[in-house]
């Protein structure tokens, strides 16, 4: 087993890029007021296995039932849609009882290791080798931990009206991510 710390540092950006947890700060900020707190190091711990265990067995476990990376994919953005428009339009989609879990759904899952993450990684996989991709998903599972452990410190520092202008803009950001990717996995 060898690294290839070129292939590492690719691997890293790219699911940095689509991960964006900085672009989620608001999100996590408006789950955390929700629920009333976020469990940083379980978000963590459970997206770090749903990543890893998805570069495994993700495209069998996906073809044993029935089911095709784009419909994944498909699924995966039309949660991201629902938040977004939570986001832009003040509106509640998900029940209030749903956020006792808020650090797993949808923090962890689709949030962080969301059906984005999870098809990059699939895609990935066919041009790095397996213990480069680990070692990127651990970096970035590194960076989520500080961003999520700290949103206290970043909600203080951007203020009520900060987080208000934020929450609506990468709303509309998210709503766009969420639109690409339904797009791109149905051919519209």
């Amino acid at each position: 087993m060898f690294f290839n710390f070129k292939e590492i540092a690719s691997v890293t950006m790219i699911l940095f890029a689509i991960i964006d947890i900085l672009g989620s700060i608001p999100i996590i900020i408006d789950l955390r007021q929700k629920a009333g707190k976020i469990e940083s190091g379980k978000a963590s711990i459970v997206a770090m296995v749903l990543m890893i265990a998805f570069l495994f067995v993700g495209e069998s476990m996906l073809k044993l039932i029935g089911i095709d990376v784009a419909s994944f994919a498909i699924a995966g953005s039309l949660v991201i849609f629902f938040i977004a428009m939570e986001m832009v339009l003040g509106m509640a989609f998900f029940k209030e009882d749903s956020f006792e879990t808020a650090s797993i759904v949808p923090l962890a899952f689709p949030l962080i290791a969301g059906a984005g993450t999870m098809t990059t990684i699939l895609s990935l996989k066919s041009e790095y080798e397996t213990q480069n991709i680990i070692v990127g998903i651990l970096i970035n599972i590194g960076v989520i931990y500080v961003v999520l452990k700290n949103t206290y410190r970043l909600e203080k520092l951007l203020g009520r009206t900060g987080l208000a202008v934020l929450r609506k803009a990468f709303g509309v950001i998210l709503l766009a991510i969420a639109i690409k990717l339904f797009r791109s996995n149905t051919g519209l």
